[in-house]
């Protein structure tokens, strides 16, 4: 599947409903449409304006009001709108209602999500990741579609899947899907494979979570020169990194940097991303990144905490670490003793993070010289299988090995320890 690379500028009208049916991850609010406007940013598109009706409930054909259609049709005229972006969830005979009363293509909060991670998916993974979760999201709502499922030109709302004939057999669309989970599973099967491998050589994992845009990817650059991108737009890294990351001289940890979270992020995106969310759930521990700076911080904190609720064990310890602490002045952060107050930027508070990392992940262990005597040599073994060996020297008295141990193992070699 070819992904289209370009960005075509498009300019579209943002339209929400509130609504005392909806649940509150369900309905739009002036906040969650200046969030619809960024994504529309990222996407490549401009907003010309936006319109938010409060309605008991949803019209069941055309989702907003007759009067308000009809302001969003004149406000999409004035302006020269060639798109209509609405912030909540359509049924496929709303989008084609709406497509035939304004005249433009309809896309959903959903759509325009997948159409921004159909752009920034790189590797092979992450685009089979986001091909599943297109195809997922459109097969249901292929029957009674309108132009919005037959446009095969560029523009918001026609990357990845959506450049090609959706009106096509649903048959193909299935097997194609089931072709895309097999993909996945070998995906799923080399990571467990990789995480065996790291579990037997003792290896920590720290995962650092977030609200998109927290400056995940920043704080893994500080902390690892990764080198990895680190701009300030929504959702600019989505293929996860790791790294291995010094902590202290008696810890050593891999840092992944995962996918940014989002309100009202498709479930399809949820599924598709099983191969690359499950690694919260082997983690040793997490860093919940959050912006300190951000007017809405306190919704987002919300939002990361249920998915992370969701997706890692119960028991893995979260650590809560706010960003960008050189944007605001001592007094007006926030009262928690227990959070980690840094700023990726200008490496302020990374000495915090590694002592709370330490005491999250080390789980008790310590860096511990060994000098064995050629007799006892099968320790060394024993060692790589239960403890993280740094370095194995072979010298004239002995065999000096280096190694990070619990405090188990270091009892039992006690006698060996110098």
């Amino acid at each position: 599947m070819e992904f289209q690379e370009k960005v075509t500028s498009e300019r579209a009208v943002l339209a929400g409903l509130n609504c005392d049916l909806f649940t509150e991850a369900e309905t739009a609010t002036d906040a969650t449409l200046d969030e619809l406007e960024a994504l529309l940013e990222t996407a490549g598109g401009e907003c010309v304006g936006k319109v938010l009706q409060n309605r008991p409930k949803p019209d069941p054909h055309s989702f907003f009001g007759d009067g308000k259609v009809q302001e969003i049709r004149d406000l999409l005229e004035s302006q020269q709108a060639s798109l209509l972006i609405v912030d909540n969830e359509l049924g496929p005979s709303q989008i084609r209602a709406l497509e035939e009363l304004t005249g433009v293509t309809v896309l959903d909060r959903s759509a325009l999500i997948l159409d921004i991670f159909a752009q920034r998916a790189k590797t092979r993974e992450g685009r089979l990741q986001v091909e599943l979760a297109q195809y997922r999201y459109l097969l249901p709502k292929l029957s009674g579609m309108g132009t919005s499922m037959s446009r095969l030109g560029g523009g918001i709302g026609t990357r990845g899947p959506g450049e090609t004939k959706l009106e096509t057999d649903r048959r193909h669309i299935r097997a194609r899907i089931q072709r895309l989970e097999e993909e996945l599973e070998e995906v799923r099967r080399v990571r467990a494979v990789q995480r065996s491998r790291r579990q037997k050589n003792n290896i920590p994992v720290v995962a650092l979570v977030g609200y998109t845009n927290a400056g995940k990817s920043t704080l893994l650059n500080a902390l690892t020169d990764a080198g990895i991108p680190a701009n300030n737009r929504l959702f600019d890294t989505l293929d996860t990194t790791t790294r291995q990351w010094e902590v202290t001289d008696t810890l050593t940890v891999l840092l992944s940097d995962t996918v940014g979270f989002i309100a009202k992020l498709p479930h399809h995106l949820i599924e598709a991303f099983k191969a690359t969310l499950e690694e919260l759930r082997y983690a040793d521990a997490l860093v919940h990144v959050v912006d300190v700076a951000d007017p809405d911080r306190e919704e987002h904190l919300r939002v990361v905490q249920k998915l992370i609720g969701e997706l890692a064990e119960e028991d893995t310890p979260v650590i809560l670490c706010y960003n960008q602490c050189d944007r605001m002045s001592k007094a007006d952060l926030p009262h928690d003793p227990d959070a980690v107050f840094l700023s990726a930027k200008t490496g302020e508070g990374m000495e915090q993070l590694a002592a709370a990392v330490q005491n999250a992940a080390s789980r008790g262990k310590r860096r511990v010289t060994l000098l064995l005597p050629y007799e006892k040599g099968g320790i060394v073994q024993t060692l790589h299988d239960t403890a993280q060996v740094l370095s194995c020297d072979y010298e004239q008295n002995g065999i000096r090995v280096e190694a990070i141990c619990d405090e188990e193992t270091c009892g039992r070699l006690r006698a060996y320890l110098q």
